[in-house]
């Protein structure tokens, strides 16, 4: 009695995590703190840009290295199902996005609302995508080609899509200097890590926690760059917490929006159900981790703080949601099995 009392409390207190900021969420609030009461100025913040850029670089030079030539190969086969996400993250975001855009301004300000625009042209993310992919029971190989060729893509269309959203919308228009920066600041360090990988892409799926600073470290250091500017901007002199609220709700609609729509939408387009759990765990993502860096190089000069701050409520929101589906898709599956199961054991 004692022991299963033990286990359910266990259950419950595992069920309470996911509700529960994570970790790099937390380091997260802290470096907007910390660049809100030591925003980096100066000389200092100059040098401090130059070695955020190379730290950037280094993280996409390491997902180039990461991802294997072998399953880029297997996932292209899969090309319906690439597709649909693809055409989910660059097509049917963008559109809702759009759509957010009646509210009027005394609802959602119009700094907050470029950043839900912007969130909405982003890339799916890679990482979560496929852990989420892998625990709910869904087709890895082809979560790790189709994560991966959107932030691919991502490097492309995310600018122009900026440029031409934001454009209809009286925002600002289109720059090749931002495309050219992109390219040079993010897609070269990623296709030389892929160009590598052939001699160092073992080394570095092997290592996986030792290199994880580098992908955090990175984000981290872009936020701090960015908050600085916009605290020294008024930042937080512009914003309430109603507004932040705001974002919360628009953010979570969003997100619930594209949840229904990828679930019910690939059932009815014939996908089995590992492809159907893919579609809706890479089509409902937006990468935090190739969104900062390229707001840094697409809004340069600009309010970048108030762009990026959807962005990283949004990863939060996605994080909690698509556990909560995860596990949920996991247990049925583990049911199934068991019922599979049950048969061929009272046979024997």
């Amino acid at each position: 009695m004692f022991e299963k009392a033990a286990l359910d409390l266990l259950w419950r207190d595992h069920d309470m995590r996911r509700f529960l900021p994570d970790s790099f969420l937390i380091l997260l609030l802290c470096t907007v703190a910390l660049a809100s009461v030591a925003p980096a100025t100066g000389t200092f913040a100059k040098w401090f840009a130059v070695a955020t850029n190379l730290a950037v670089a280094l993280l996409f030079f390491l997902h180039g290295a990461r991802l294997s030539r072998d399953v880029v190969v297997a996932g292209l086969m899969h090309w319906r199902l690439h597709l649909v996400i693809l055409l989910t993250t660059f097509g049917l975001f963008p559109l809702l996005g759009l759509a957010l855009g009646y509210l009027p301004a005394s609802i959602l300000p119009k700094p907050l609302y470029l950043g839900i625009l912007f969130l909405c042209v982003l890339p799916s993310t890679v990482q979560s995508s496929i852990a989420f992919t892998s625990m709910a029971g869904g087709n890895v190989s082809a979560a790790i080609c189709s994560a991966s060729a959107s932030n691919i893509f991502g490097m492309f269309l995310t600018p122009l899509l900026v440029g031409l959203l934001f454009s209809m919308g009286g925002h600002g228009g289109f720059s090749w200097d931002a495309v050219s920066q992109i390219l040079m600041q993010l897609l070269l360090p990623f296709a030389l890590g892929q160009l590598l990988e052939p001699r160092i892409g073992g080394w570095i799926r092997a290592r996986k926690t030792l290199l994880m600073p580098v992908d955090r470290g990175s984000i981290l250091m872009v936020v701090y760059l960015a908050f600085s500017t916009a605290v020294a901007e008024g930042l937080w002199h512009m914003f309430s917490l109603r507004d932040i609220a705001v974002v919360v709700v628009a953010d979570m609609v969003l997100l619930g929006v594209v949840l229904l729509l990828t679930t019910f939408g690939s059932r009815l387009l014939g996908f089995d159900k590992a492809d159907q759990i893919t579609i809706t765990f890479c089509g409902s993502k937006k990468s935090l981790a190739s969104g900062v860096p390229m707001a840094n190089v697409i809004f340069a000069g600009q309010g970048v703080g108030a762009i990026v701050l959807p962005l990283m409520l949004f990863h939060q929101v996605q994080l909690m949601v698509c556990a909560m589906i995860a596990q949920k898709y996991g247990q049925a599956a583990n049911r199934s099995a068991v019922r599979e199961a049950e048969p061929a054991a009272s046979v024997a």
